[in-house]
């Protein structure tokens, strides 16, 4: 099979959806590999690295799209790029189609199967090429807040570890899965006082367990998120519905009541923010301030430490790859349910309840749209 690697073309988006390591996998697994000029020259994997593990170059993203079979990205297609796929094409790639129905009805028109990383389960129900993702954008949501803490940027000029004889900041993270734990691990780290709610107990007492008390918890009720965000310094929204556009926790009529140059990191943003007041930006311009609450929103984290990320992704996503190149994408998404559960779009249909409810569409369940061929 011909496996495509476009480079990517969203704002400061330097990630590359296969090392040179995935590369030299796949070609021994008896694939080519046509990886696009540059794409992972912005974090130090130049060409050379990818003809050396046996991927030949493209001259541009047009040829990767006009020869692959199937395309292996990071980020969800652009306009300029879903216009180019065809229905003989497999994409895997994030998606994040819930609150993006441009994106979804170009995936529909253009006919190809669109597998979204997002959605991919494992043995154990867990979202295993989220995770690695979520891990870093996590971490990275306590750096990012601190940072717009400072007076510079619009916060209220608070050190979330405070220093002795001065009260450290307060954080309170909304969600307890993967995001929110690598958020309270940074959080507690830099020595803030923290605060997780979630609304499964089972995970309130698995975290309360991990941190040995260094943490506080709390079901989340709509009470205790309002009374934890009008104290808190740092809120993370960290709120996850796979597939779905996530649930809006914090109202517009809440932030006037909220410490004035207060930060809200909304993690969550790529499917919709679970903040009502956040809207997507970018790392070119991450933040805006609404009531006099700094609001940082940028869709792509993981992005800003592209080579970490890049990485990560690839441990994760490289077996499900070689599983589709090697069978055929039509046999591996019959063969393994969790591929399965990746399947958004199949021939011009949405296969996933949680983005047809979302996108007010028709959804057509896999199992009957895979038995058709």
């Amino acid at each position: 099979m011909l496996i495509g690697v476009p480079k990517e073309i969203k704002t400061h988006e330097y990630r590359v959806g296969m090392t040179p390591g995935g590369v030299h996998e796949a070609v021994r697994h008896g694939h080519a590999v046509l990886v696009e000029a540059g794409a992972g020259v912005g974090i130090g994997l130049d060409d050379a690295a990818y003809v050396k593990a046996g991927a030949s170059i493209a001259a541009s993203a047009a040829e990767v799209f006009a020869q692959a079979e199937l395309i292996v990205k990071v980020k969800e297609p652009q306009p300029v790029e879903y216009r180019q796929l065809r229905a003989e094409q497999t994409l895997f790639t994030y998606l994040h189609l819930a609150p993006d129905p441009e994106q979804a009805r170009g995936l529909m028109a253009s006919g190809c199967t669109a597998i979204a990383y997002e959605t991919v389960t494992d043995a154990q129900g867990r979202l295993p090429l989220l995770a690695p993702m979520s891990e870093v954008a996590g971490r990275m949501a306590i750096q990012a807040g601190a940072h717009c803490l400072e007076k510079s940027q619009g916060g209220s000029g608070v050190l979330l570890g405070g220093v002795p004889g001065v009260l450290p900041g307060r954080v309170a993270v909304l969600g307890g899965g993967v995001v929110g734990t690598n958020a309270a691990r940074m959080a507690v780290g830099l020595g803030a006082q923290v605060t997780v709610l979630d609304r499964s107990l089972e995970r309130l007492r698995a975290l309360d367990a991990e941190f040995h008390g260094r943490l506080l918890t709390r079901f989340a009720t709509l009470e205790a998120i309002e009374e934890e965000v009008l104290v808190a310094d740092l809120i993370v929204g960290a709120v996850l519905i796979p597939g779905a556009s996530a649930p809006k926790l914090v109202p517009r009529a809440m932030l006037a009541a909220m410490k004035p140059g207060s930060v809200l990191v909304d993690v969550s943003i790529d499917q919709g923010g679970c903040f009502e007041t956040s809207r997507p930006t970018t790392h070119a311009d991450p933040t805006y301030i609404i009531d006099g609450v700094v609001h940082y929103c940028v869709a792509n984290m993981p992005g800003a430490v592209a080579r970490t990320s890049t990485f990560a992704l690839n441990n994760a996503t490289l077996p499900f790859i070689l599983q589709l190149a090697d069978q055929g994408p039509l046999t591996a998404l019959r063969n393994d349910p969790h591929l399965q559960a990746g399947l958004n779009v199949y021939r011009g249909q949405i296969t996933y309840p949680a983005v047809a409810t979302a996108l007010g569409c028709d959804c057509q369940p896999v199992e009957t749209v895979l038995a058709g061929d």
